[in-house]
């Protein structure tokens, strides 16, 4: 008599889970996007938390003045959310080990500009052309149409907005704010790195180089010498 022994063969989750996700039947269609959507929300809101708990003053202003916005440095919820946000989470998720170090001004740099205009005119975009489609979609068709006929209209008549090309479109639509984050994130790590002007000068070292020419112009031409010094007579030297 011979026996044999089958190993049992180990039961993998990714089989399951990618068919889960992917499955169109689900009240909840979460697709690989929302996987990665749910991932970054998360790791954003614990940064969030963490920092308005633990984070250090920031020198928000770039005048050497930092601004205090977390529960640990004496706020409480109200005052931590009337302090601007940007300081209390570190300048836009600013590393928390560099934040006390920050010099600069990342609002009034011109990555972080492109960052934050890119956000805006991607959700423009994406309204006009989201509702340009729909109204076409409605003016064309009927309530009887099938799925079928309402996607060979938009394939024969090109109802992809202000271009000819879908993919192009649906491209330029993902990719411009794309983009736009990855300038701001360079703009964070030249701050963090302490890497702003030395190279090339930018809007940023302008407005503070103004700002602190200002500040001189309306100081008090006065020079207070400590006391100690004011009325001790200067040593006779024999020469």
């Amino acid at each position: 008599m011979i026996a044999t022994l089958e190993r049992p063969e180990s039961a993998s989750l990714w089989g399951p889970f990618c068919d889960w996700i992917t499955n169109t039947k689900n009240h909840l269609y979460i697709r690989w996007f929302g996987v990665l959507m749910i991932l970054t929300l998360l790791t954003a809101t614990s940064v969030f938390i963490i920092a308005f708990v633990i984070d250090p003053p920031v020198d928000i202003d770039g005048i050497h003045e930092p601004v205090s916005g977390s529960l640990l440095y004496g706020n409480n919820i109200i005052s931590g959310a009337i302090v601007p946000t940007s300081a209390t989470i570190g300048l836009h998720f600013y590393p928390i080990w560099e934040a006390s170090f920050v010099e600069h001004n990342i609002l009034m740099h011109l990555f972080a500009i492109l960052g934050v205009a890119s956000i805006f005119h991607g959700s423009l975009f994406s309204a006009i052309h989201g509702s340009l489609v729909n109204s076409s979609l409605i003016k064309e068709t009927t309530k009887n149409d099938s799925a079928m006929q309402v996607i060979s209209l938009v394939k024969k008549k090109k109802l992809t907005t202000f271009s000819n090309n879908s993919c192009c479109l649906h491209f330029f639509l993902a990719a411009w704010p794309v983009v736009g984050i990855w300038f701001t994130a360079l703009g964070i790590n030249t701050m963090a790195f302490n890497l702003n002007g030395h190279v090339i000068n930018t809007s940023t070292d302008i407005i503070n180089c103004a700002n602190l020419g200002m500040e001189v112009m309306h100081e008090h031409n006065t020079h207070n010498s400590p006391l100690n010094l004011a009325f001790v007579e200067a040593p006779f030297v024999n020469r």
